[in-house]
């Protein structure tokens, strides 16, 4: 066994591997061997840390020193500097304030301090493609206890009273989940894993997939040994390579180990798991589809019941669980039901992975307890709103969700507590938005997504979501009608009631809650022919103040020829012939055009 005195864990999902992280590991392995020191220091290749507006990031241990925004030519001196002569690189260490000198590491680091890494606990820490890195944090060890130990019953007990929910977006009780199919008598039963991650600005499973695939392995052999299933399937975005590559080398290595296939762990117990690539239709995430785009044929829902847990994939009972929900079952059975009981609150235990993005600081990904306030995770975790403009909303739940205004910066977040609002938890998307967004232009936008997405199957959703969403565009436009919002609630009622899936019930959502909580901005529109965030280019209106130098600059590049004045005159905009496309305002350097 090879002892280093020191290891560089280098990002290598896919915000930094597009960041150029292959090409550091690389030149770090060719410093270090020129160096002398390849017998010393190791270079891993790691999943997502989760700060990812930081990246590329490094960490060297045993220090922890957390460097980020690694370029190419930053590593030659890393290596010359702290490999070699053991002095910390200052001037690359990730800094919070523009005159920290502080030595950050993961421990010290605010976006860190108040997560709590669960799912996420092996992201940043372990090599991907390394099973014995795996099994060395205790990879496989709640498989081999439940296969020597537990009965097929006390597993699921041991679920269900862990109360860990599905982290998929409906929140149902995981240990039901598996009961139900538990219950249900066959010759093939089959444990599905959805890793169709389809929200806008949703990265959640696929960290975890780049990161920590053995987990979600290990978790479906015991679900499977649970419900008495012998064969799981990994329905997995082609969009995802680097999930796609990984899952693949765990599949291959856990049945090198034995840990997949016959008669693992001595057991009697057989288990394989094959990976299915979506051609990322958003439909496919809604368990039905997905189980159908696995047989071969088109991704459409279909009525519940019968519920895939009687007659589901092949029409053999199935369990589906999502990505991170299965990624907490292996802690689970090492550290009891009532530790992960512990952590979260009275109907929402556990932790929750958010991809935080938006007009936020710290964009990445996070972890934190059930409860845990929404002021924290903007503003402590993530470093709050960037240039100083106001909090507005931010949008969980995808296209399925809903927006929660600044006056719910407190809440909770839970299932219940979001719910109580409009909003949801979703699968884990965290949009954050500020003063300059426009909320009728966000319901439009998340409204659109949906409607591409259709699958078309029923008219509720083909047609329904359409009108509405045909509605949203005119009022963006400034062609809204005085009723139109009525006619949005009325619409979104019905399709609520009678769409044929979750994702079809769930789409009016977006609208719903930004009528709910920002009508004067609907109204603003209609009446008034204004947007109040300055944001819908058809309602803008330009004008020059009397910051004007007369520089001429803003007429030179008005595509229409709107701007009229003298050299050293204020110059003026003619309405009637602007089309409204901002050159102006980005090339003036004075300031003196606004947007009203």
């Amino acid at each position: 066994m090879d002892l280093f005195r020191a290891h560089v864990l280098v990002c290598g999902g896919t915000g930094c591997s597009s960041s150029g992280s292959a090409e550091l590991i690389k030149r770090f392995e060719e410093q270090i061997e020129r160096n002398g020191l390849d017998r010393e220091v190791k270079v891993v290749r790691t999943g997502c840390f989760g700060l990812c507006e930081a990246g590329p990031v490094v960490i060297v241990y045993p220090e922890g020193t957390f460097y980020s925004r690694i370029h190419l030519e930053d590593v030659d001196e890393i290596v010359s500097e702290h490999l070699l002569k053991g002095r910390i690189v200052q001037h690359l260490v990730y800094k919070e304030k523009a005159d920290e000198e502080q030595h950050l590491t993961l421990d010290n680091i605010d976006f860190y301090r108040p997560q709590k890494r669960l799912a996420l606990r092996n992201c940043g820490v372990i090599d991907p493609e390394n099973i014995d890195e795996y099994i060395a944090f205790d990879g496989y060890k709640a498989l081999a206890k439940v296969l020597t130990e537990m009965t097929p019953e006390q597993v699921i007990a041991e679920v269900l009273k862990s109360g860990l929910r599905g982290r998929g977006g409906a929140g149902f009780p995981t240990g039901k989940k598996w009961q139900f199919a538990a219950a249900s008598k066959a010759d093939q039963k089959y444990m599905v894993c959805n890793a169709d991650e389809g929200d806008p600005g949703a990265f959640m499973d696929r960290s975890v997939l780049e990161g920590d695939p053995h987990s979600v392995l290990e978790a479906m052999a015991i679900g499977g040994y649970a419900i008495g299933a012998s064969e799981g399937y990994i329905y997995v975005r082609a969009e995802y390579p680097i999930a796609v590559k990984r899952l693949e080398i765990a599949i291959n290595q856990a049945r090198e180990y034995g840990l997949l296939g016959k008669n693992i762990f001595g057991s009697g117990f057989d288990f394989d798991i094959f990976i299915r690539l979506g051609a990322g239709a958003f439909v496919c995430g809604e368990e039905t589809a997905l189980m159908h785009s696995i047989e071969g044929g088109r991704g459409e829902p279909k009525p519940k019941p019968p519920f895939p847990a009687v007659r589901g994939l092949f029409d053999k009972p199935t369990n589906i669980n999502n990505v991170e929900t299965l990624a907490n079952i292996p802690q689970i059975i090492l550290n009891g039901a009532d530790w992960f009981a512990s952590i979260g609150t009275e109907n929402s235990k556990g932790t929750k992975v958010f991809a935080l993005g938006g007009k936020i600081n710290n964009t990445g990904l996070v972890e934190v307890p059930m409860g845990t306030p929404l002021r924290d995770i903007i503003y402590k975790i993530g470093g709050g709103i960037p240039n100083g403009k106001a909090f507005k909303a931010v949008q969980t739940g995808g296209p399925s969700g809903g927006c929660i205004p600044a006056e719910y910066l407190d809440i909770a977040i839970d299932y219940d507590s979001l719910t109580s609002i409009g909003s949801m938890m979703g699968s884990g998307g965290m949009i954050v938005m500020d003063e300059d967004n426009c909320m009728v232009d966000i319901a439009r936008f998340f409204l659109d997504f949906t409607v591409d997405e259709s699958c078309g199957k029923c008219t509720p959703c083909r047609i329904g979501t359409k009108r509405m969403l045909e509605i949203l565009e005119r009022i963006v436009e400034g062609k809204g009608e005085e009723g139109d919002i009525e006619k949005l609630e009325a619409l979104a009622k019905n399709i609520k009631a009678t769409a044929l899936c979750g994702l079809g019930q769930t789409a009016p959502n977006p609208v719903l809650s930004t009528i709910k909580y920002f009508r004067n901005e609907y109204e603003a529109h209609i009446k008034e022919k204004r947007c109040p965030a300055h944001h819908c280019q058809k309602l803008l209106n330009y004008e020059i103040t009397d910051k004007c130098r007369g520089c001429t600059a803003c007429a030179r590049v008005c595509p229409v020829n709107a701007i009229s004045g003298s050299v050293k005159e204020m110059h003026h905009i003619d309405t009637t012939k602007c089309i409204k496309c901002g050159s102006c305002m980005e090339k003036c350097r004075f300031g003196a055009i606004v947007k009203n």
